[in-house]
């Protein structure tokens, strides 16, 4: 693998960007749904309308960052590493259609929650089973299967990451091991929605994902270079 300094910048640019992304809309989404049962929270979405669109956008720009941190990865190792590639490229392709179709759901809370308001926020009512299921049937269940998607194509990467060297292996396996215990978490999660994120399985992959995009970004400098002061192929070192 021998990336240019371009590729590799760019590289670690779409990693900060989706975690940037990522974290941002799950801050803005917990703020405008709030806690409690889902009565409350068609309540505190219908005050926070604005806020909820935001985190419905900000969704959409994860997606779309996941689709262009993807092909740079594939673009990276698909010579050394073919295959293998492929395959975390298709996984994380669906990953961000899951996550994109997903929303959805979250778009469709808008109107119910106004309306349930404007009808007086009736006890017992349809409202409340339609918006437990385009919340948590629809948007975080979809938010899970997205999750099971990024964990396979991330164990892939991130080996690939290992094999390759590109990175140290020290810091390659840690994103293995943290990746492998978010999928852990979500099939948890997938197997009954009183599952949650479990803070001390997310840690160590969040800290890996917050810094594997500035290193990168250093080290496409050095990349860069590495190649500038490498002899051209039919010069001498001495020339």
């Amino acid at each position: 693998m021998n990336p240019d300094k371009r590729t590799v910048r760019f590289l670690g640019a779409a990693f900060l960007l989706v975690f940037v992304a990522s974290m941002l809309s799950g801050a803005l989404r917990d703020s405008a749904v709030g806690v409690g049962s889902i009565s409350d929270q068609l309540v505190s979405i219908a005050d926070n309308l604005t806020l909820m669109r935001v985190s419905i956008l900000v969704e959409l720009v994860t997606a779309i960052g996941i689709v262009m941190l993807a092909a740079l990865l594939y673009v990276v190792f698909h010579e050394q590493y073919p295959i293998v590639a492929l395959i975390a490229l298709g996984w994380w392709l669906v990953e961000a259609i899951v996550l994109a179709v997903s929303k959805i759901g979250g778009y469709a809370l808008l109107p119910l929650s106004r309306a349930y308001v404007d009808a007086g926020a009736p006890a017992a009512s349809f409202y409340q089973t339609l918006g437990d299921f385009l919340y948590y049937g629809f948007d975080r269940q979809g938010w899970a299967i997205h999750m099971l998607f990024f964990c396979l194509g991330g164990i892939l990467w991130y080996s690939l990451f290992y094999k390759s060297k590109y990175i140290p292996r020290a810091y390659a396996a840690w994103g293995v091991i943290a990746v492998s215990l978010v999928l852990i978490n979500t099939l948890l999660m997938l197997y009954d929605r009183s599952f949650d994120l479990i803070t001390i399985m997310l840690v160590p992959y969040l800290i890996f994902e917050a810094s594997i995009g500035p290193w990168l970004m250093i080290r496409g400098i050095g990349v860069a270079q590495e190649q500038a002061k490498a002899p051209r192929l039919g010069e001498s070192k001495t020339a």
